[in-house]
């Protein structure tokens, strides 16, 4: 027995965000099984290893002692890999997130109303005029197509929404990469020009002005004012603020070490929520004077300080001081008895806590920052994510068409 086995050489060029171009060039082994008929690729980076396989596939055939190569990965398997490959990254509540969003990728979908897809997860009995579609799980990643992609989130698009498919696209490509560096198959491209669906509104965010009025009125309210105006000065997510320790906050270096993360309940967990959130964050003048006064009225936990922004505790008959204070501060309380207030008696729009955040990128941007830098400082793992998401204008057109005029004259 004799077996036609070709090597080819593929070049890809790729740019970075640098502007250089690299080419990636890989060696692929094209040959037929010799038990199976189908048709089999197997990639590699050098052609001497390439010919070492080719050579090891000839002797195997004509000696007879050729077997198939182990079971080929589907994409359920790419999935739950890269799931694995997640764990101890991220904290369990966004991993948990990863997971729910994973089964519109490997799991059987029902083909009916959100409330008949419910009732289904909970019973398991396929409710009347409804059916059940498999989705991609059990496809094998070599045989998977790009338009066996398009399919299925043209097909989430319609049942689960647009948002929905467009994540567990995303976790996808993820999956089917890693799968790329651990099985040495090579996944399909991922279609492009699916679509958006619904635009994604902006969230409101007060202008630079504004936020002046708040950070002013913040330096003066001795009790809470840190609490509204630290995440402008920071850009820190509300968990992250609120699960932030004195211990974080070094003077010396001028610097706050985001580690950690607030859950619902209260309880911190000491991971971020991506790997790129574990960030260090310069400390202003202005945040500096405010944290070092808050430092002698922070409520103490026993009688050392723990939590920088803990709650106050219960007031009691003038002059007497809080008592009670120190534990943790639940984010619904934060809104209702520190955040809110604070906007309604300065008059300002009633946005939400995370807007801060949004704010904090756009007006660095507006403000000439490289992209690269807000990314790090808002705990982006890349710039796409600041710019596609999180940067929006903060100063009126008038502005853009002055420095126009400015260029051209």
């Amino acid at each position: 027995m004799s077996i036609n086995i070709n090597i080819t050489k593929r070049e890809r060029t790729r740019r970075l965000k640098s502007g250089a171009v690299v080419v990636h060039t890989r060696y692929v082994l094209n040959f037929r099984d010799p038990r199976t008929g189908g048709r089999k690729q197997l990639f590699f980076e050098r052609l001497k290893d390439a010919q070492r396989k080719a050579a090891e596939i000839s002797a195997a055939v004509t000696t007879g002692t050729y077997a198939p190569e182990r079971k080929a990965p589907t994409v359920a398997d790419a999935v739950q890999s890269w799931l694995k490959d997640r764990e101890g990254n991220v904290k369990e509540r966004t991993l948990r997130g990863y997971r729910h969003v994973a089964r519109y990728i490997t799991d059987p979908l029902l083909i009916g109303t959100t409330k008949e897809r419910a009732a289904y997860t909970v019973t398991g009995e396929l409710p009347k005029g409804t059916r059940v579609e498999p989705l991609l799980g059990q496809v094998k990643i070599m045989e998977l197509s790009t338009a066996q992609i398009r399919a299925w989130h043209k097909l989430l698009t319609q049942e689960v929404g647009a948002f929905t498919a467009n994540r567990a696209k995303l976790y996808l490509a993820a999956a089917l990469t890693l799968a790329a560096e651990d099985h040495h198959v090579r996944p399909p491209a991922m279609p492009a020009n699916l679509g958006r669906g619904r635009v994604k509104e902006k969230k409101a965010i007060l202008t630079p002005e504004q936020v002046s009025q708040l950070i002013a009125a913040g330096r003066d309210d001795a009790e809470k004012g840190i609490y509204y105006a630290f995440p402008f000065l920071m850009g820190t997510r509300p968990s992250e603020q609120l699960a932030l320790l004195w211990e974080d906050v070094d003077f010396d270096k001028n610097v706050v070490r985001i580690r950690r993360m607030q859950e619902m309940d209260g309880s911190i967990t000491n991971l971020t929520k991506t790997v790129a959130g574990t960030r260090e964050i310069p400390i202003g003048p202005i945040l500096r004077e405010m944290l070092l006064e808050w430092r002698i009225r922070c409520p103490r936990k026993g009688n050392e300080l723990y939590r920088v922004f803990p709650g106050l505790g219960q007031r009691q008959a003038w002059p007497k001081p809080r008592i009670g204070g120190g534990g943790p501060l639940l984010y619904a309380n934060f809104r209702n008895r520190m955040w809110a207030p604070a906007l309604k008696r300065l008059g300002l729009p009633p946005v939400t806590p995370h807007s801060a955040r949004h704010c904090f990128i756009s007006t660095l941007q507006a403000q000439g920052i490289e992209v690269g830098l807000v990314a790090k400082l808002a705990g982006h793992s890349n710039a796409v994510v600041t710019l596609g998401h999180y940067t929006q204008a903060v100063r009126g057109g008038e502005s853009a068409i002055a420095a126009l005029e400015q260029a051209f004259a």
